[in-house]
């Protein structure tokens, strides 16, 4: 650690490094912007790195259409506040095209679908280095990536492709049709994004604190009741206390029962807990044991 840093500004002074080189160094990037804590904080640090600037590239949300109002609410107002650019890329566009096929079934989700469109904003807007908030920490398949991630001109991740990343130099060539994931992220903790989040003051979607939801219990979560979950034989409906680790789309994405209300109640919270935020709360990382990297190596975040 750099003499006169706080663990944190070391790490935010690697990630404001990491994201002036790829604003340097490729012609068309994209900040993927969810509404979720890491994204955020990937855009706090983007709008650092260009101070007084606004940002040199645009942000872009892959929507499925099964949002949390709060989070919607609060991408539009941040994208209004930076003045940068919004693309929306959108999975009900395609599901219309024809490009995927809507699943059905009480326990469908259009989370396994985001990957096509992910994919066809990238060719449409011809990007070259995409930026995302994934952090090594959260999943074993995240653990493998690089900080710049080679993505073939299929959109596909090979884990025995990755470049060597030597003394925080960054190879970031490739061909056109090509592309580059960026991880800024890559070495943060949930717990320092949250320990970021206070020192900064930074606004977060209020699904992050303690609130009263309806939810009902499937899987071990405590599961949101909203238009696009229908319930099966015995789940019942329950008024419950929760908060929100991390967001995704809400036909997949668990609560857990909190009464962390304040930033600080949740910096107490995370630090004593020794599950990640996907294990506790994403349906979707529970189909097999590499269900994340097998969606990764077809294009996924």
């Amino acid at each position: 650690m750099t003499a006169g840093l706080s663990h944190l500004r070391e790490l935010e002074a690697e990630s404001i490094h990491i994201i002036r080189e790829v604003a340097a160094t490729f012609e068309r990037p994209v900040l993927l912007f969810s509404g979720g804590k890491d994204s955020i904080v990937m855009l706090r640090l983007a709008e650092k790195a260009f101070w007084p600037c606004k940002l040199p590239f645009p942000v872009m949300h892959v929507d499925t259409g099964h949002n949390f109002d709060e989070v919607i609410e609060y991408r539009d107002r941040r994208v209004a506040e930076t003045g940068c650019r919004l693309v929306v890329a959108s999975v009900q566009d395609d599901i219309d095209a024809g490009r995927v096929r809507e699943l059905t079934g009480p326990r469908a989700s259009r989370n396994p679908l985001q990957t096509t469109t992910l994919l066809r904003g990238i060719e449409e807007h011809r990007f070259d280095a995409a930026f995302g908030g994934a952090r090594r920490d959260e999943e074993k398949a995240r653990a493998k990536e690089r900080v710049l991630s080679f993505r073939d001109e299929f959109g596909q991740w090979d884990p025995k492709r990755q470049r060597p990343e030597l003394w925080h130099l960054y190879n970031g060539r490739h061909h056109p049709g090509e592309h580059i994931r960026v991880f800024p992220l890559s070495n943060w903790t949930e717990l320092d994004i949250w320990q970021y989040i206070a020192e900064e003051s930074i606004e977060l979607p209020s699904i992050y604190f303690a609130h009263e939801r309806d939810v009902f219990r499937r899987d071990g979560m405590w599961l949101a009741v909203n238009p696009w979950i229908t319930l099966l034989d015995g789940e019942t409906v329950e008024r419950r206390v929760v908060r929100y680790r991390t967001v995704g789309d809400a036909t997949c994405t668990g609560a857990v029962e909190s009464s962390a209300a304040t930033v600080a109640e949740v910096i107490a919270e995370v630090a004593a807990t020794r599950i990640t935020e996907r294990g506790a709360t994403r349906a979707d990382d529970r189909a097999s044991e590499a269900a994340m990297e097998d969606r990764k190596r077809e294009g996924y975040f």
